[in-house]
């Protein structure tokens, strides 16, 4: 596991909401429809769903705090249900149904698919009293890089073009400075990477659709593509990230986010030269010397 430090310029590049005039990343009513086909399924296709569940409570743990008024966003409220019984659970969207005064928000395998990733969280942030905690986890880095570099170059063998096919996933560094302008205090990002084996990409996006995480890109092509187009895309991906039983393997990052609504009493940074010692008297050495 790779951690990140908060960002230190709130003006660094981020995933920015696009503006009202640009075409939005994710089409809600496929999303939505593809979250619902997925509810009825097995809970078994939510496995990575467990994954992330499973060390939000664990890292809640290590937070100094009990909770008392808990709210959880997720695509699948009956299944963040068997985690977190006592909180109130709220439906993904645009617009979220969140009571207020929350002490703990938690931000559950959508945040990937957001419009507008900051008004999420800013969302999230509102419902917070001061000092309260929030938690978010999403898909991130080189998730499924492997299928991404196989349909691309399937795609372009095959039909001599590219379309959108996997959403593209967010930076940890990006990730974290979201949480910034959304107005967190203490805020940090870190990443999980995950390898997962399927017994061919054939099963690996079978998994994808029971985890509601089929193509909904706003600007994916709506005809459907040619049968041969997987089956390249499968035969590349045993050819290059088979293991010697033939099953191949997957990357999934899980970007963990936690951040705290304001509140005086929290720790503050110091003022850029307020220090009081210098470096050199902490090493030991002459001025002169450290300078050096």
């Amino acid at each position: 596991m790779t951690r990140t430090q908060p960002p230190s310029d709130p003006s660094a590049p981020t995933c920015a909401p696009p503006p009202a005039t640009v075409r939005p990343l994710t089409d809600t009513a496929a999303l939505a429809r593809f979250r619902a086909r997925a509810a009825k399924g097995a809970a078994d296709g939510l496995f990575l769903h467990r994954i992330a569940a499973s060390e939000i409570k664990d890292r809640l743990q290590i937070v100094n705090r009990s909770f008392t008024r808990t709210a959880v966003v997720s695509p699948f409220p009956d299944f963040w249900r068997e985690f977190f019984p006592d909180a109130v659970h709220v439906a993904e969207g645009e617009r979220l149904a969140l009571p207020e005064g929350c002490d703990l928000v938690i931000h559950a395998m959508s945040l990937h698919w957001a419009n507008d990733p900051v008004g999420q969280l800013i969302q999230c942030r509102q419902a917070l009293r001061p000092d309260g905690f929030f938690s978010a986890v999403a898909f991130a880095g080189e998730t499924l890089i492997e299928l991404r570099t196989a349909l691309a170059e399937a795609e372009i063998a095959i039909m001599g073009g590219l379309s959108p096919r996997v959403a593209p996933m967010g930076e940890i560094r990006d990730l974290g400075n979201l949480l910034v302008r959304a107005g967190f205090a203490l805020p940090v990002a870190d990443l999980v990477h995950l390898e997962v084996r399927h017994e061919d990409a054939l099963a690996l996006m079978h998994d994808l659709r029971a985890m509601g995480e089929s193509n909904a890109l706003a600007d994916r092509h709506r005809r459907i593509p040619p049968r041969r187009l997987f089956e390249l895309a499968a035969a590349l991906m045993a050819e290059r990230h088979a293991d010697r039983d033939g099953r191949i393997r997957s990357s999934f990052d899980l970007a963990f986010l936690t951040g705290w609504a304001p509140h005086p009493d929290q720790p503050q940074p110091l003022r850029p030269g307020s220090a009081r010692i210098s470096l050199a008297e902490v090493l030991g050495r002459p001025e002169e010397d450290s300078a050096g």
